[in-house]
């Protein structure tokens, strides 16, 4: 019982300290399980581990096949998390950069790594082919908190993270039936009986996983599941998915579990967010008990087993010349510079579905006597922590090193996505800023994605915002939506990490009528609420532009805007073609000068 608490314990502090530091939780999870696992041997009295999962074969907190099975259905339901994520419309859209990195890019990989491992510690080739498909994915867990307070061009965060939650299930497919090959190949991989066993893992995987997903897709939309038990009904299909198709074809489930996330994902579901919202966190529980629990197995034997040259030798044949020969081959032709293909190729930590499905299938080989399975889990650990420590610790000195990082961010977060927002948005892509709209209304994301408008749909109470790479070129943040606490709540979250040269709301209906104490975060005047900018969008939908003759000149006009309705400033164009927010509080701007531009919404000026 005190193991068993104290996993779930350790876990969760792991966790924390990984969010508090800005670290991937792998880290520290690995790091735990190996202090309370095989490094404890060494300063216990009785020379035991402090947490032992399985002991002598029989004993310890999952004796026999428990582990193995815990550790089958925990991936099933992390993979499953992972296939939700996908969505068809963004694979069209991710360019082909990114669909090289995870065909072109893993086949580099598979190979590279399969014939390095092979020849440094001679291996057999099924054995170093299982390592090499298992160290192909790059997962989006360990990649979001390396890259989450690095401020780089849209284009690399949008590579990073769409190859590592794209190349997740696939990494999980090849290993899986890498893994099939030898298990059923007993040695001699492409014989009859073994080719037969890939095609069931197909036909089952791929029929099973559709299947079900449809079938809990529809039982969802007819209403045949009350909204309290969908949660867990999901979860148990899920389960019904993996074991059923895994009882029907051997190692089938992974592929099940994949292929039903990404159909469910791709549907048009209105609870899917509140299913993605249950099961990010289920999987960070599982994923916090998982890792120490893998860790804490590792003997201090295996880990002598790689205490080697050799380790170090196939380790910088992975990091520096593999995982850069992938992204270069991937990105010729592209508009990728020299320096950002660098920083891509510098930054590849291998996660959470190599570290789980090496410890699921070195165990298992181990057990069926396969010559070299014991190097599979400790092999695979130490290229997962050691890229994860790698990149954690210099992916920001390198991405300044070779000038990805970005000195000042310019791209500009607008919460809410009104017909006011949007706008507004349009206008500034069309001054080539960076602009995302945020809004939990679906009908205003979509109204702003068919306007060209990159949108989010996201509750702003949520934390996963905070977790988005792809806003990591923000630096101006505008409250606009009709409600004033979410906007001062908004303020207060995000301004740190997405308002650095600026976070802005529009005022509310008391501040408006209060014009001596307006909020030094007041957006565009301090006699325009979220009702008069609406009414002002709805008479005259443009954005105008009017030039500026002298710093009077600006003034009679701000005057002018505060008279009439119709009239909202909010920006000023300086001679260089700069945007700047016009603040409620500032009464006067300094520096305006003739060539300068009034920017306005509403209906235009008559002179």
């Amino acid at each position: 019982m005190v193991e068993l608490a104290g996993i779930v314990i350790l876990g969760i502090i792991a966790q924390w300290v990984a969010w508090r530091l800005k670290l991937p939780a792998i880290l520290p999870l690995i790091l735990i399980g190996l202090l309370v696992g095989p490094v404890s041997t060494l300063y216990t009295e009785d020379g035991l581990k402090l947490i032992e999962p399985i002991w002598n074969g029989t004993k310890g907190l999952f004796p026999g096949d428990g582990l193995y099975y815990f550790v089958s259905l925990a991936i099933s339901i992390i993979l499953f998390e992972g296939g939700l994520t996908l969505k068809r419309s963004e694979i069209k859209n991710v360019g082909p950069v990114i669909t090289k990195l995870i065909t072109l890019g893993s086949v580099v990989t598979f190979f590279g790594a399969g014939i390095a491992a092979h020849y440094i510690f001679n291996l057999s080739w099924q054995i170093s082919f299982l390592f090499s498909a298992l160290i192909i994915v790059t997962g989006p867990t360990v990649i979001t908190p390396i890259l989450r307070n690095i401020p780089l061009k849209k284009d690399i965060s949008a590579v990073l993270k769409w190859e590592g939650i794209l190349i997740d299930p696939i990494g999980a497919l090849v290993a899986v039936l890498v893994f099939e090959f030898i298990a059923v190949g007993e040695g001699q991989a492409f014989t009859k009986t073994a080719l037969i066993e890939f095609g069931k893992i197909l036909l089952f995987g791929i029929t099973i996983g559709f299947t079900f997903a449809h079938g809990l897709v529809f039982s969802i939309k007819q209403k045949l599941i009350p909204h309290y038990l969908l949660n867990v009904v999901s979860l148990s299909t899920v389960l019904l998915v993996f074991v059923g198709s895994d009882l029907l074809a051997h190692e089938s489930g992974l592929l099940a579990v994949v292929v039903m996330g990404m159909v469910i994902g791709n549907t048009n579901l209105p609870n899917l967010n509140e299913l993605l919202y249950f099961k990010e966190s289920l999987s960070v529980i599982l994923i916090s008990i998982l890792f120490i629990l893998l860790a804490a197995n590792i003997n201090i034997s295996d880990m002598l087993l790689i205490l080697n040259w050799k380790t170090l030798v196939l380790f910088a044949i992975i990091v520096f010349i593999i995982r850069p020969l992938g992204v270069f081959l991937s990105t010729q032709g592209s508009n990728l510079k020299m320096n950002e293909k660098l920083f891509i190729g510098w930054v590849g930590p291998r996660g959470i579905v190599a570290a789980g499905i090496a410890s699921l299938f070195g165990s298992k080989l181990i057990a069926r006597g396969e010559p070299g399975a014991e190097y599979i889990t400790p092999l695979v650990f130490m290229i997962v922590l050691g890229t994860v420590l790698l990149n954690a610790t210099t992916a920001r000195l390198f991405a300044k090193l070779i000038g990805v990082f970005l000195v000042k961010s310019e791209g500009v977060l607008i919460i809410g996505a009104s017909k006011v927002s949007r706008l507004i948005g349009q206008y500034l892509v069309k001054n080539k800023r960076h602009v995302v709209l945020i809004d939990n209304n679906q009908v205003n994301v979509n109204k702003s994605k068919k306007l060209g408008l990159e949108a989010i749909e996201a509750n702003i109470f949520s934390d996963n915002l905070e977790d988005n790479i792809e806003l990591n070129d923000m630096g101006y943040l505008m409250a606009l939506t009709a409600n004033s606490e979410i906007n001062k709540l908004a303020i207060d979250k995000f301004e740190k990490q997405y308002g650095e040269n600026g976070a802005f709301r529009i005022v509310s209906a008391d501040e408006m009528n209060d014009a001596e104490n307006n909020p030094r975060k007041g957006l565009f005047s301090h006699t325009d609420d979220f009702i008069k900018l609406t009414e002002a969008a709805r008479k005259h939908p443009s954005i105008n532009e009017i030039d500026i003759e002298s710093h009077e000149h600006y003034l009679n006009l701000i005057e002018k805007t505060r008279k009439d309705e119709d009239i909202v400033p909010i920006f000023i164009k300086n001679l260089e073609g700069t945007i700047e927010i016009i603040s409620s509080y500032s009464k006067e701007k300094e520096a305006i000068t003739k060539g300068c531009k009034l920017v306005y919404l509403g209906k235009q000026f008559t002179l």
